[in-house]
């Protein structure tokens, strides 16, 4: 059983007296320690999409389900824990608690649920290679430390999918590549599974399979194995080129 499974989710929005399309009949399935990302430009969907993924939001119809969890069949309150124990999230802008410490951060989610889990939380941080910073406050850390703590975070619970939304996007060139590199270390090594939200064909290139988004629509999917970051933006060219030419 795939860990995370989409079936022909339909997502719309109301923007004054227009009816806009965000998400229309996708469906896309990602096994177990796989590192998918999901491109597309601005108001392609791909955060749309990432926030139906994660039980953020809810889909007009159609389904997602994590290791089998239909997220639809789930109340509020089942939803909360679910999200809790299950799906891990990084955002762009890290979301860190500003009073607490970096290891109080990567803490929290077991903290919320009633767990203490100090061998847990140590060892995710040795491997993030942020003991020498686990006492100190974000505002004391750098932007890509900071991005590590939050990673951190969302894996602390041990989820069954680990989402990014644009991971790399508050970051400069040498933090984005060391998250990058991080993230798929995450998956080739400790076999987690990994959905990534990007623009960016150099951050793609990282992970093993890309979805291309446009229209709420998927264009495109494919395997990156010996495709680097400038044939995977030229693939990703064509692929919106074809459908802008057929539509």
């Amino acid at each position: 059983m795939d860990p995370l499974v989409v079936e022909n989710v339909r997502k719309h929005y109301r923007q004054g007296d227009r009816n806009v399309v965000a998400l229309d009949g996708v469906s896309l399935s990602v096994a177990k320690g796989s590192f998918l990302a999901v491109m597309g430009a601005s108001g392609s969907g791909k955060s749309t999409l990432l926030h139906l993924m994660a039980g953020l939001t809810t889909a007009d119809s159609g389904k997602v389900a994590i290791n089998g969890t239909d997220l639809s069949s789930l109340t509020d309150k089942q939803l909360t824990l679910f999200r809790r124990r299950q799906i891990g999230l990084v955002f762009q802008s890290f979301n860190l608690i500003p009073s607490i410490t970096a290891r109080q951060n990567v803490a929290l989610p077991l903290l919320l649920d009633g767990r203490h889990d100090d061998v847990a939380v140590d060892g995710l941080i040795d491997r993030l290679g942020l003991r020498s910073r686990a006492g100190h406050r974000p505002d004391a850390l750098s932007g890509g430390e900071q991005q590590r703590i939050a990673i951190g975070r969302a894996l602390v619970s041990n989820p069954a999918v680990l989402f990014a939304d644009e991971p790399t996007g508050s970051l400069d060139s040498v933090n984005s590549q060391l998250v990058c590199e991080l993230l798929r270390d995450l998956c080739v090594n400790q076999g987690k599974t990994i959905v990534m939200v990007t623009h960016e064909p150099s951050v793609a290139a990282y992970a093993r399979a890309v979805v291309i988004l446009k229209d709420g629509r998927v264009l495109d999917r494919f395997e990156t194995g010996g495709i680097d970051a400038t044939e995977l933006a030229n693939r990703y060219q064509r692929a919106v080129q074809v459908r802008a030419t057929s539509d």
